[in-house]
């Protein structure tokens, strides 16, 4: 059974006008996407801003309830559960959000604020309270003796590393990393990567890594799930997504990533036109506006997401 189990899962914001707030349209964030997560495996979910990447991940929390869809998480379904039974979910699937600034409290002191999740949820003294605050801040290589200080005192690396031992607290199996590295410089970048691999190779948690950058997505996940305007396009290993990428789409993004190699030719793809709207998705294949190869059955039928080769699944016409 795998940790984690998302079906057709559909996310659609209503568009309203009038006096009277009558709905006109949908925004179409989220348009049936499915995949598996299972235990201590980190799947990357890249894709342009816009994609629904974000809103997979929070719609996932139930920050925002689901149009449609299915989610399991150890073999319980999510969208069944009541507040109960989601606050006890929740001890074991945490978040870590991409801005390290406005996701901690300014008025609240770190260790307050790591400590929150710990005294909401386990029934400990105050001191082992500190002594787990302490451990967690240690964990992710932070002064212990900087429990008083308040986020403004530290840097966004380190306002970072707060908000990942936040997540820590309650030794949860997921966590879902909402692009967590994109506020930061590329040193730091690479810190936060490795401070998440060696998390997870000593605690053994799975995650979710929102990304729109495929460079960093490829040090830290085992499996890589593109989205283009609320679907998965191609999903693979991260092997054969950076080596053998099949959709038209991700090989235009791979074409844009930068080789460390001047002896290394690489032939940049150039996209014509913007993302379409999710308000008004073209018929077909989404991806058709911008496609370099779209024939006619591009236009007329949607491709469904299938398995092309062992473990490597596509969404093209192109490739039937």
């Amino acid at each position: 059974m795998s940790l984690l189990e998302v079906r057709e899962l559909k996310k659609y914001f209503s568009v309203k006008k009038g006096l009277f707030s009558k709905e006109v349209a949908q925004v179409k964030a989220v348009d049936g996407v499915s995949f598996k997560l299972e235990q201590g495996e980190t799947l990357g979910l890249v894709g342009e801003s816009g994609c629904g990447k974000t809103t997979v991940g929070r719609t996932l929390m139930r920050f925002v309830e689901p149009t449609d869809g299915r989610v399991f998480f150890e073999g319980q379904e999510v969208f069944q559960m009541g507040p109960s039974a989601m606050r006890q979910l929740r001890s074991s699937m945490q978040i870590v959000f991409q801005d390290p600034y406005s996701s901690l409290n300014p008025r609240m002191s770190v260790g307050n604020i790591i400590a929150e999740p710990i005294q909401n949820h386990l029934s400990l003294t105050k001191v082992e309270v500190r002594i787990r605050v302490k451990e967690l801040m240690e964990k992710v290589g932070l002064h212990p003796g900087h429990v008083t200080r308040y986020p403004h005192e530290f840097s966004g690396g380190q306002r970072q590393r707060i908000g990942i031992a936040r997540a820590l607290a309650l030794n949860p199996s997921l966590i879902i990393c909402d692009e967590p590295v994109s506020a930061l410089d590329v040193s730091i970048q690479a810190q936060v990567i490795n401070l998440l691999v060696r998390l997870q190779r000593e605690e053994n948690i799975s995650f979710l890594f929102i990304a729109h950058d495929l460079s960093v997505v490829e040090h830290i996940s085992h499996r890589v799930a593109i989205m283009y305007l609320g679907r998965i396009v191609e999903l693979a290993s991260d092997k054969e997504i950076y080596e053998r990428p099949l959709h038209p789409y991700t090989q235009a993004l791979l074409s844009a990533v930068p080789i460390p190699d001047p002896g290394r030719k690489t032939k940049r793809i150039i996209l014509q036109g913007d993302v379409p709207s999710p308000l008004n998705p073209p018929m077909g294949c989404n991806f058709n506006t911008r496609c370099p190869f779209a024939k006619d059955i591009c236009f007329q039928e949607d491709p469904p997401l299938r398995q092309q080769e062992k473990g490597h699944l596509a969404a093209c016409h192109l490739l039937n």
